[in-house]
């Protein structure tokens, strides 16, 4: 990840060049100078520590004489280093650019002042080089090299945090697995640590060759400083990416848990300087508490620690499952009622009909949704698959064609399509037959806990409650399915399913409101299926227990269904289906008419200006909306017969024009940064799909947040040097003199 100037009219970044980034000192009064030497008037507000964590000055704008060399990949400042070189008026002559690093206009006094600091200043360096002269050196020499200890100090810190980098990508962890409860594995990290030196590290060997016989290079706690620092570097580079881009949008994971505690994966989505979407991995935020206290652990995390704003949260998502979806919910409507911009929308990476289902809060549904995840791991290996296909087959012997049919149907990652619910109830008899083999397992080809697992499923399939279950999703979210489609398409489809909404809510409406001849066609197709699966029709054993103790009259089993099953379902969708689709919703997506593509699907006769209220704050220049909005459907409806219409944002950012449109360009960004949208350029690689590769590449009790964090943002510049600037400053070895972080016995 590049660093960005904080100067005025610079734009300069780390990738383009070899130059120096600097960060704002910690000293407040010299950080003070130097901010007001930027003349950038929304740094005053910030702390020096906020300023050193998240904002940099390039080397161009220091006298080369403050800017030193320690080493061939180590530049520093003086440590009275003031930046004094800086170009205030270049951005005049284009007065339409928009400048978020704007310009502070100077008072008479502000400038009396600046003139008495500089010449303050310019005495005093005058004075230094005097002083230098006479004592036989020059200001102009780099800065005193490093003691041989520091220097070999330094050489160590970097070599122990190359092989923590390398841990972190490669997906190795730290300790091994116990071999036995008598015999311990030797340390993964020392085994490398060996490796290196026995390669021909000088600075590891020098470090070591002291260290007593079978003792540890590094205690547990400084493997654990180390992996720190290293996940706050990659952090901060993320984060400065972000700072820039300004808007972004909140998406949250499945929980992970680390030593027992529940961990909620936690990912920023926003548009790089580059006009790209990206979906960044940030961090774990632990999940215990109460929503209001998750609500504040999440403010204080993206604010207090990241130096961001949720006030430039343009949306959030949240991939529940389970329990944890209704405490999500609720951290969704929250945030909402704090920062209403932060629309709550469909996350891009599940079907909307399996999040509708997650949903719902109702026992039966939540065991039929943990039945599907727990189908979907089950079938992973290419045994238990091959055996699914056989008794798929076996079953709809007499009907091939529907047999090769669900075949191809039920591929890898079925359990996560949109039609996962149609699939499943033509699965339901063969699924029983091949759990009934596996858990026979005559052949003895699979392990102890394969058959346990499917025995576990089998029992849960032969329920009729969980059949009822199935056949009212099926067939309440088919009314949903191309909706839900069509927003993880391409724009148009996104747009037209905006515009489809009304549709989808009054069909539920029609269901809702005939619920008693829709619920008699849904339960006569449930007791078929249960027929053919040979399941008996029953009323749950746990309603009927209840009901003898209270003393009620017998119950059938169809009006039970209807009213614990039917109506609770197609009125939670309904629910669910609003909430999502506010109107709030709906007018950011069908904004999504400024793609040129989708303009011209309209006939060019779109009417952007109608929802442009929801980001009207957002845009440098909200009073010249409509007349840039007409200019821009002008541009692209007179085009030459030779030019595309972009499809997509993306397309449409990259175009070399959009800057003359200040306008759209900033909602076009901003759209953007909503989570319903796919990730166009990522689409097979995306940062959840990582972070689940990592927690499925080794056993639970192995997983480390830290190395995760590596591991998932692979792609992000790693500064070693950077890295051991931080851990030699900070307090890290101050339990240990310099030169003296070794062994712990």
């Amino acid at each position: 990840m590049p660093n960005f100037c904080a100067a005025p009219n610079c734009t300069r970044k780390s990738t383009q060049s070899d130059l120096a980034f600097f960060r704002f000192p910690r000293d407040p009064e010299r950080c003070r100078i130097w901010v007001e030497n930027c003349r950038r008037a929304d740094l005053e507000a910030k702390t020096s520590d906020q300023l050193n964590k998240h904002y940099r000055l390039c080397a161009k704008h220091f006298d080369p004489a403050m800017v030193c060399k320690t080493s061939p990949y180590r530049t520093v400042l003086k440590d009275t280093a003031i930046p004094t070189i800086f170009d205030l008026t270049s951005h005049l002559k284009n007065p339409h650019t928009r400048h978020r690093k704007r310009i502070k206009e100077l008072t008479e006094e502000d400038i009396r002042k600046i003139k008495e600091r500089r010449l303050a200043s310019s005495v005093e360096q005058l004075a230094s080089k005097k002083d230098a002269a006479e004592d036989g050196t020059t200001t102009n020499e780099d800065e005193p090299q490093l003691s041989t200890e520091e220097k070999a100090f330094r050489e160590y810190l970097r070599s122990l945090f190359e092989v923590v980098v390398m841990f972190g990508k490669q997906s190795i962890p730290l300790a091994a697995v116990k071999a036995s409860e008598a015999e311990l594995k030797s340390d993964n990290f020392q085994a490398l640590l060996d490796y290196r030196m026995n390669a021909g590290d000088e600075a590891l060997k020098k470090r070591f060759e002291a260290t007593a016989v079978n003792s540890e290079y590094l205690s547990a706690n400084q493997q654990s400083q180390l992996l720190d620092v290293c996940e706050n570097t990659v952090r901060e580079e993320m984060l400065m990416e972000v700072r820039e881009s300004r808007f972004f949008s909140l998406v949250t994971g499945d929980l992970v848990e680390f030593a027992n505690e529940k961990h909620l994966p936690l990912f920023l989505r926003f548009v790089n300087q580059q006009n790209v979407l990206r979906e960044e991995f940030l961090d774990f935020v632990p999940f215990d508490g109460d929503e209001p206290a998750l609500v504040e652990r999440l403010e204080a995390q993206l604010t207090d620690r990241w130096g961001l704003s949720m006030e430039d949260c343009r949306g959030q998502a949240h991939k529940a499952t389970g329990i944890s979806t209704t405490k999500m919910k609720a951290v969704a409507v929250l945030l909402m009622e704090k920062y209403p911009l932060a629309l709550h929308m469909a996350c891009s990476h599940m079907a909307l009909n399996i999040h509708l289902a997650n949903s719902l809060p109702f026992p039966n549904v939540q065991v039929v949704m943990e039945t599907l995840r727990r189908i979907g791991a089950f079938f992973k290996s290419q045994l238990t698959q091959d055996e699914l296909e056989n008794a798929v087959s076996t079953h709809y012997q007499k009907n091939e064609e529907k047999g090769a049919a669900l075949i191809q149907a039920c591929g890898p990652g079925w359990t996560e399509q949109h039609s996962v619910f149609d699939v499943l109830l033509d699965m339901l008899p063969p699924l029983l037959l091949c759990m009934n083999s596996i858990r026979d397992n005559e052949d003895r080809k699979f392990a102890a806990f394969v058959v346990a697992d499917a025995y576990s499923i089998a029992e849960t399939l032969a329920d009729f409650e969980i059949i009822v279950t199935i056949v009212i999703l099926k067939n309440v979210l088919t009314f949903t399915r191309a909706f839900g489609r069509n927003l993880q398409g391409e724009t148009l489809d996104v747009f037209f399913a905006a515009n489809s909404l009304t549709a989808v809510l009054h069909s539920l409406n029609e269901v809702n409101d005939n619920i008693d001849v829709y619920h008699e066609f849904w339960y006569e197709e449930a007791v078929s299926v249960a027929t053919v699966m040979e399941i008996p029709v029953k009323v749950p054993r746990l309603f009927l227990r209840k009901q003898r103790a209270a003393d009620v009259g017998e119950i059938q089993a169809e009006p039970y269904f209807k009213e614990y099953v039917t109506m609770p379902v197609i009125h939670g969708i309904m629910q669910e289906v609003e909430d999502m689709f506010s109107e709030t919703n709906l007018k950011a997506l069908k904004c999504l008419s400024l793609v040129p593509a989708v303009m011209g699907q309209m006939k060019f006769n779109t009417t952007e200006e109608n929802y442009a209220d929801v980001y009207r704050n957002d845009l440098p220049n909200p009073d010249t909306l409509p007349a840039e909005l007409h200019c821009w459907r002008i541009k692209w409806k007179h085009r030459g017969k030779e030019v595309r219409l972009p499809t997509t944002i993306h397309e449409t950012l990259q175009l070399p024009d959009v800057k003359f449109f200040p306008n759209v360009n900033s909602f076009l960004k901003v759209l953007s940064t909503l989570p319903v949208l796919k990730l166009e350029d990522n689409k097979s690689d995306t940062a959840s799909g990582r972070l689940q590769a990592y927690l499925d590449s080794m056993p639970a009790q192995q997983w480390n947040k830290s190395l995760a964090m590596l591991n998932v943002n692979t792609h992000v510049k790693h500064d070693l040097d950077v890295m051991v600037d931080k851990y030699s400053g900070t307090g890290y070895s101050s339990d240990c003199s310099r030169g003296q972080l070794l062994c712990c016995d």
